[in-house]
């Protein structure tokens, strides 16, 4: 049985892999698969109910997931909607690409560690469409992207799902994390941006600005509004998550509620016709559902591998053959680029108790910085690389020749930061 999971999991992810060539879109594939490999370990198992309540539970927890994604897509899409981006967009002036891989990296880093990499990379990737104009230069920007918020959430408690479940589970805290993972976070976004330099050179080309846009009655107030109420509240997820102890979705459910209403208002007096292109429900048509229903389809492909065993039996087996704690933190983040690192976290949180590594133990700093910059190897190895993909369409054979080699060597590379930094200063 579990073999047979196994292998329509490698056959999904070959489908997903190929989607141009063999002309099946990802997200087909991504259902088809989830649902398969729930449906062979069902047919396999004696106690029926207590398959129906794991993935009961796990449908629990990647929903979550799922309503954080679309209440995230809306808020962008309600400040693309009312061109709020134009507030960062027509500060910067430069199209020199190079200049343009900082500021874009570091705005990325820095977002991502105050936010998440998710939020961040949505984020970001919206501001891009905004500045440049070619298709593959805005690939390039995003694959730095998601490069620069996974690093630049893995060193903060709130910025990625894996350090976020560490810090809960306390194994680390949330200062220690901070101190110890923020030089080699940086490294692994440095690296990626100084090769880059030497590939993505010359002029960008702006996109065309209308003169005159079909509906276009906002006004620089209600631009500002929207703008700084949306990412206002965007920053606020993480603060009401920490107040609440709610889970981030309901924050983020919370912020769209309160931009619900306040684009209700500001808009009271325009007739039907001015002011339907800058409701939620116009936001709600034009989010990307495709990628939303893809996300949830490789969620349920992993969680089947995780309710069978797979997930854990591949983590006792590096525990027991490799042993030493940088090879088996540097495997996994690798194998995160692969299958989500959530359950990888998961299953090694449960594989070692607080008596064996305790709290702040250089294992789970190691652990926390691996996890959250391993999926940038991989399109698909992170939610900040699924959202990018969704939004750009961004080919995952493109990704794998142009940016997962940027991305592993920057991943090894904070690792030897971090690894040297321990030996030196402890």
């Amino acid at each position: 049985m579990e073999w047979m999971i196994l292998l329509i999991f490698i056959a999904g992810y070959v489908a997903i892999a190929f989607e141009h060539t063999i002309g099946v879109n990802k997200a087909a594939a991504a259902l088809i698969t989830g649902v398969l490999c729930w449906t062979i370990y069902i047919f396999d198992a004696n106690d029926k109910s207590l398959i129906t309540s794991q993935l009961s539970e796990h449908l629990g927890a990647l929903s979550q997931i799922l309503f954080f994604l679309m209440g995230a897509m809306t808020i962008v899409e309600l400040i693309d909607a009312h061109d709020g981006f134009e507030i960062i967009t027509e500060r910067i002036k430069t199209k020199d690409k190079s200049k343009l891989l900082w500021i874009i990296g570091l705005l990325s880093f820095f977002l991502s560690a105050i936010l998440d990499n998710l939020t961040t990379t949505i984020v970001m990737v919206s501001l891009v469409r905004k500045l440049v104009a070619r298709e593959k230069d805005r690939w390039m920007l995003a694959g730095l992207i998601i490069i620069a918020a996974n690093s630049g959430g893995a060193w903060s408690p709130i910025g990625d799902v894996t350090t976020t479940m560490l810090w809960i589970g306390g194994q680390v805290t949330a200062s220690n994390i901070i101190i110890k993972l923020i030089l080699p976070s940086f490294f692994s976004m440095l690296i990626p941006i100084l090769l880059l330099r030497f590939i993505f050179k010359g002029k960008i080309d702006t996109p065309v600005q209308s003169l005159s846009k079909e509906n276009d009655t906002t006004t620089k107030r209600e631009r500002m509004v929207i703008f700084f109420a949306g990412v206002l509240l965007l920053l606020l997820v993480p603060v009401f998550k920490t107040i609440t102890h709610l889970p981030p979705f309901m924050g983020m459910m919370f912020g769209l509620g309160i931009m619900w209403i306040i684009t209700e208002v500001i808009h009271s007096k325009k007739n039907e016709e001015e002011r339907k292109n800058f409701t939620v429900a116009y936001a709600l048509k034009k989010i990307d559902t495709a990628s939303i229903l893809f996300f949830l389809g490789i969620l349920l492909a992993i969680s089947a591998l995780e309710s069978a065993g797979q997930l854990k039996l591949a983590a006792g087996w590096m525990d027991t053959h490799i042993k030493d704690q940088n090879s088996i933190a540097i495997s996994i983040g690798l194998l995160s680029s692969i299958v989500d690192n959530v359950p990888l976290v998961a299953a090694t949180q449960g594989m070692y108790d607080l008596n064996l590594y305790p709290v702040d133990h250089y294992f789970w700093e190691f652990l926390a910085y691996c996890t959250g910059t391993g999926g940038s190897i991989l399109i698909i190895g992170s939610a900040a690389g699924v959202a990018a993909m969704g939004l750009e369409k961004i080919n995952f054979i493109w990704y794998l020749k142009r940016i997962s080699w940027l991305a592993l060597l920057g991943y090894f590379a904070g690792a030897v930061v971090y690894i040297l930094q321990s030996t030196l200063i402890g």
